[in-house]
């Protein structure tokens, strides 16, 4: 029984909650980790799939809790995964379980995950190029890509979402073909912007595409209505104004961040809340947990650790600093 809801200072309801289930990744995309890699955490320090389903309990049963989505690092490479799926649907009819992949894994794993209770999931795919993918993702990975996000349909996780994060010079001259693919096979195509978490620092704001410019050069070809949702996101979502299937999304990280609206919170692998992607502090849950604590000594933490939540980023603004961890120690 849901006893209150997790609200910020702001007024900020958070109810979608972030787990990640490891910070490793068979990728090496240039936009996340270093081309060499990243040292893992040792296995004892990652959260156990039973205080992953404590943690996720507390915030579905007390706060109300809405959607969980999981991530990594990739978090197929986490063995078992459809165990913890099934563990997190026993929670609460019509939970939204949903889970961001690069795909690789989906062929072995698709029917699993959806028999598990997984709804839907995000692909991030950031070319339809061969020769591309390998300089992006730093993997030789396309067709098994490709692949998994074919038995993600065959599964019946619907609608397929891609994330494709765009990049200046790297891969802008492709939006307009991604909203092509969107149209074809009605998959949903989310647009980021490049954002300040990669492995290797090379982020400055000239790699930036704005989401607006995407928009316009989408829109001389497809022209594009909105599509209101119910609850607040990250992307700002249209349809395709002649009717066709599918749809898309910009998330406009960067030029127009999304803050006032923002409804997240995220877990990272080891435990640690964090109310914000560029938050530069985390609040412990994991020594929480082993030390003894009680759930209702949790909730009061993360009551605390919410209502403080930042009012925003700071990205191009005076007074901004990026986080130490990148996106793939995180959560993304």
């Amino acid at each position: 029984m849901v006893s209150g809801v997790l609200r910020d200072s702001y007024g900020r309801v958070a109810d979608d909650l972030r787990i990640s289930v490891t910070d490793r990744c068979n990728f090496r995309c240039i936009y996340c980790m270093p081309a060499e890699g990243l040292k893992w955490l040792a296995r004892e320090d990652i959260l156990r799939f039973e205080e992953i389903h404590r943690l996720a309990r507390i915030f579905v049963e007390r706060y109300g809790v809405r959607t969980i989505r999981l991530t990594g690092g990739e978090p197929l490479v986490r063995v078992r995964l459809e165990e913890l799926i099934a563990m997190i649907n026993s929670l609460a009819p019509g939970l939204d379980i949903t889970m961001t992949t690069n795909g690789v894994l989906l062929r072995q794993k698709a029917k699993l995950l959806a028999e598990a209770g997984l709804k839907r999931v995000n692909i991030s795919l950031d070319t339809l190029h061969l020769d591309r993918f390998q300089e992006i993702a730093r993997v030789e990975a396309f067709a098994r890509t490709m692949d998994g996000i074919q038995a993600a349909e065959e599964a019946g996780l619907s609608p397929i979402k891609l994330n494709m994060v765009v990049m200046k010079g790297q891969n802008d001259d492709e939006v307009v073909d991604f909203a092509r693919l969107a149209r074809e096979k009605g998959y949903e195509v989310r647009f980021i912007e490049f954002m300040p978490l990669d492995g290797d620092g090379i982020w400055n704001n000239d790699l930036v595409v704005p989401s607006r410019r995407i928009q316009e050069q989408i829109e001389d070809l497809f022209p594009l209505v909105a599509a209101p949702e119910e609850r607040p996101g990250p992307a700002t979502k249209f349809k395709f104004a002649d009717g066709a299937a599918g749809g898309l999304g910009f998330i406009s990280s960067v030029s127009q961040a999304f803050c006032t609206s923002c409804n997240r919170v995220r877990l990272t692998a080891e435990g640690g809340l964090r109310t914000c992607l560029f938050s530069l502090q985390e609040t412990p849950l994991r020594d929480l947990m082993r030390s003894g604590a009680s759930d209702d000594h949790i909730g009061r933490v993360i009551e605390t650790a919410v209502w403080h939540k930042e009012e925003g980023h700071l990205i191009n603004q005076e007074g901004f600093i990026r986080p130490a961890k990148s996106m793939s120690q995180i959560g993304g």
